[in-house]
């Protein structure tokens, strides 16, 4: 929600990123991974085991590649703040300057621009050069904790829907039975995360059916390759 009391989805776009992408990579791994097994002729319990192992691993992986890729952002933008914040002090005019005449290029008026830019500037000059010269916005601001705890999170609760239908359903067509509840939950999954993002839904689902459907048949197909029966 904005201070002008309109909601607009850009909002979302640093949480809903990590949350798809977590749900989406543990349902799909976790599936996969299962399909695999199964279609190796393992064991009921070896083929959970590994679901088990597959969604640890998974979170980790998730949680740490998050939180080491957004904090490198998170770095980067405070190394410009930094930057900016001497170019400020050392020569104040010049700023301004610069700041009005990226409102020149907006298609402001130049006198108009470079009053708007001395009012923002008396406001909060660093403020108004992250977001208008550095595109640093509180939206956009890198938050890795944030996207660490969401990714391991979601992918947990994607790889939850396979390892529960692995435990309940029979040895035989287990690797079905998984396959086909991943495929709904991913179709699911596509028509909330384009819903949220003001996106075509069916666009969306057809793509994250797609990509898990060929994601797991290759896994089944690289088990049933290499699997010993029992």
């Amino acid at each position: 929600m904005t201070g002008h009391g309109e909601a607009h989805r850009v909002d979302r776009i640093g949480w809903l990123r990590a949350a798809v992408l977590g749900a989406n990579d543990g349902l799909v791994s976790t599936a996969s991974l299962v399909v695999g097994v199964a279609a190796a002729a393992a064991s009921h319990g070896s083929i959970l085991v590994a679901g088990v192992a597959g969604l640890a691993a998974g979170a980790m992986s998730m949680a740490a590649g998050e939180y080491v890729s957004v904090s490198s952002q998170s770095d980067t933008e405070k190394a410009d703040l930094a930057r900016e914040a001497l170019e400020l002090a050392g020569d104040h005019d010049a700023e301004v300057r610069e700041l009005a005449g990226i409102y020149v290029g907006r298609g402001v008026a130049p006198d108009l621009a470079t009053e708007v830019a001395r009012q923002m500037m008396t406001h909060d000059a660093l403020g108004a050069h992250a977001r208008d010269e550095l595109g640093i916005s509180e939206i956009t601001t890198a938050r890795p904790i944030q996207a660490a705890v969401t990714s391991a999170v979601t992918f947990s609760a994607g790889a939850a829907l396979p390892l529960v239908v692995a435990a309940v359903a029979p040895l035989q067509g287990l690797a079905v039975w998984v396959a086909g509840s991943a495929l709904i939950g991913l179709a699911v999954l596509g028509a909330l995360g384009a819903r949220a993002g003001g996106a075509p839904i069916g666009r969306s689902v057809v793509r994250v059916v797609f990509w898990g459907a060929l994601a797991m048949a290759i896994t089944a197909g690289v088990g049933r390759l290499f699997g010993v029966a029992a």
